[in-house]
């Protein structure tokens, strides 16, 4: 069986300074109406993304003026069960890779 080519989905999304940084979409949901987006930082090196202790970026898609934006997300309680969804969400995710990697082994 040929193996699939992964190519991520990186977006450069800029800080409030003007820097600009790139992230791995990880996963997409919405809840309540709300589309969230969950990131990690992005490195062109396989090897050192697994070293880093990379965080999960959590952010929320906004409107202003007609204009789609991501943004932070500043109240804690909806962080917190949004960025919890995601991660039970990935690691299920990750289980499934596990799994299908094992059945092509065998």
């Amino acid at each position: 069986m040929a193996e699939e080519e992964y190519t991520p989905e990186i977006f450069t999304l800029t800080d409030d300074e003007g820097n600009e940084h790139e992230f791995e979409l990880m996963d997409i949901m919405e809840d309540n109406g709300i589309v969230y987006y969950a990131l990690v930082p992005y490195s062109e090196d396989p090897e050192a993304m697994i070293e880093e202790d990379t965080e999960l970026v959590v952010l929320k898609m906004m409107e202003e003026n007609g204009e789609e934006f991501l943004a932070t997300i500043d109240n804690d309680e909806e962080y917190e069960r949004i960025g919890n969804l995601f991660i039970q969400r990935i690691s299920e995710m990750l289980e499934g890779d596990d799994e299908e990697a094992e059945a092509d082994e065998e």
